[in-house]
């Protein structure tokens, strides 16, 4: 059967493509091999290329496991009958563990994955088209499964990819750490650019073209294309900026807001953007605020946007928001806002876990401009007083260390964390 042959070959591109290349620890690992033997469905989703086949296989590799990648066009015409009846002839009966790769692109492919999760089958599914994948899920498999987000690398993962060992207790270390967080900022953190040297220009342009062309003007049948490829180059050429989709619509002459929602979502779904809402206790408010839109990687900002020249102090608040959403994947209680008030006075980031503020972030690049800084942390003061949460942090390139601040009688002590220490969790 010609259905079995592909499955074959799969599988063996798959172990081949693999075999010999270093794969770097994920952080993401010790979470799934702790629900490996779950009976629930495990679900990894993100943007294309950032590891998650690797990350199931590396758990997978020693066991005897069905595998089928659905990213393939020569499936299109095969039914889940058929595949079923092609896994049972490869590896018999003594495998009960399936692994589906990319399987939004499989129609109806909620109904099989219920069907081989009802079966007794322990089912491992990855895609990279998060309203899909969550719109069904919730609808066919609700309480039946395990959801993680995976991001490219994180700063952490890069300098383990890199083998980085230099002792960051001396000025030689740090200097040369922080040499290597301009690098990770430049280069991004899509695995095989760090640990295959791909030319990231080649690459990471190519890629937003698939993701960009295939997954979203063909999936979505685009009307507009000509528009649609503008607003997402406008929305990856323009990181931490806010959004309004009235705005957007004027300025690409579209006919409705609800077009210019549909567009920017289809970019979010496909993980190459995400958006923050602005903070209220008010649900309603939340909803029709302006968002703030970030991309998911920086090597996409500064390999297939038309910036031409990097800004850091915007890249620096982009990779503030990227490291916040890979923490947001861990622990799925905390909701990222950013606040500001009626004097468009802003605050970058609000993390709230339950009813509590959990901290705000304001980012500054350059703390050596006191206009800026005095701006930035009167801004947080007020949120501060606002939102009654007392540990404020701004991340710069630099300083470290803490400042009691007074503004006409509200007093806070602030904390100042260099970008390199945040990103890897190391504290005042």
């Amino acid at each position: 059967m010609e259905l079995t042959r592909l499955l074959r070959d799969q599988k063996r591109e798959l172990e081949e493509g693999l075999k010999g290349k270093r794969m770097v620890e994920r952080e993401a690992e010790n979470y799934f091999k702790d629900i490996l033997k779950s009976k629930l469905i495990k679900v990894v989703t993100g943007i294309r290329r950032c590891g998650k086949s690797v990350l199931i296989y590396k758990l997978l590799h020693d066991k005897n496991f069905a595998y089928m990648n659905f990213d393939d066009e020569r499936l299109v015409d095969f039914d889940t009958n058929q595949i079923l009846s092609s896994f049972y002839e490869i590896y018999g009966k003594s495998f009960n563990v399936i692994f589906l790769d990319e399987v939004q692109n499989l129609e109806k492919w909620e109904l099989f994955a219920n069907r081989l999760h009802r079966a007794g089958f322990n089912l491992l599914i990855t895609g990279s088209n998060a309203k899909l994948l969550s719109k069904e899920l919730a609808t066919h498999l609700t309480g039946r499964h395990i959801t993680i987000e995976l991001l490219p690398f994180s700063f952490r993962e890069y300098l383990d990819a890199i083998e980085f060992q230099e002792d960051i207790k001396t000025t030689k270390g740090i200097s040369l750490l922080k040499r290597e967080l301009k690098n990770y900022l430049d280069l991004g953190g899509f695995p095989e650019i760090i640990v295959e040297k791909e030319n990231p220009s080649i690459y990471i342009r190519e890629l937003y073209s698939k993701i960009v062309e295939r997954d979203i003007v063909s999936r979505y049948n685009i009307s507009y294309k000509k528009t649609f490829r503008e607003i997402a180059m406008s929305s990856i050429s323009n990181p931490s900026r806010s959004i309004s989709y009235n705005k957007i619509k004027k300025q690409f002459g579209l006919g409705s807001d609800h077009t210019v929602k549909n567009y920017i979502s289809y970019l979010e779904e496909a993980y190459l953007i995400f958006l923050l809402n602005r903070f209220s206790y008010k649900p309603a408010e939340v909803e029709k605020s302006e968002k703030k839109v970030y991309v998911i990687d920086s090597g996409i900002i500064n390999n297939a946007s038309l910036k031409f020249s990097k800004d850091y102090g915007h890249i620096y608040e982009n990779a503030v928001a990227i490291e916040l959403l890979r923490k947001k994947a861990f622990n799925p209680a905390l909701e990222i806002y950013y606040w500001k008030n009626q004097q468009q006075e802003e605050v970058d980031f609000v993390v709230k876990q339950g009813i509590k503020i959990k901290e705000l972030i304001q980012v500054c690049y350059n703390t050596s401009d006191t206009k800026v800084k005095e701006r930035e942390m009167r801004a947080l003061l007020k949120a501060s007083k606002e939102l009654k949460c007392r540990n404020l942090i701004v991340i710069s390139e630099d300083r470290e260390g803490g400042e009691q601040v007074d503004w006409f009688g509200t007093k806070r002590k602030i904390k100042f964390l260099p970008l390199w220490k945040w990103l890897m969790n190391i504290s005042v």
